[in-house]
């Protein structure tokens, strides 16, 4: 069984400091509890997955250049999601597309694999 994830969800990366918030924007007429469904393809930064606060990430060029500029202590930078392609783990087709599950993830193209935490929504679930 799976939570299907709707606008409003919230997903976690490891490297940063906040929940982030999806939004659905490929699929607005499938709706669970009055919100649109989420689908795989609503992985872009900022449209689809804000901000996860601050980002501790040395593989990211800005958290490299101000750790480096702080003689190696490392200085958390602004998050911007760098989300690498879309969403996996979708095995359940809404509107003919595969839809977020609370067991879907991502990764962003610094490391960090992003979770879902939150689905949106409570009462749809599916097999």
């Amino acid at each position: 069984m799976a939570q299907i994830v709707v606008t409003g969800a919230s997903c976690v990366c490891p490297f940063g400091t906040t929940p982030a918030t999806i939004n659905a924007t490929n699929n607005l007429t499938v709706l669970a509890e009055n919100k649109p469904v989420c689908v795989m393809a609503d992985a872009a930064p900022m449209a689809n997955i804000t901000s996860f606060g601050m980002c501790s990430n040395p593989a990211n060029p800005q958290v490299a250049a101000a750790t480096a500029a702080a003689l190696g202590v490392l200085t958390p930078q602004p998050c911007v999601p760098a989300i690498a392609g879309a969403w996996v783990g979708g095995k359940v087709l809404i509107g003919g597309k595969p839809c977020l599950t609370l067991e879907s993830t991502c990764m962003c193209s610094y490391g960090g694999k992003v979770t879902i935490v939150n689905p949106g929504q409570a009462k749809v679930i599916v097999g």
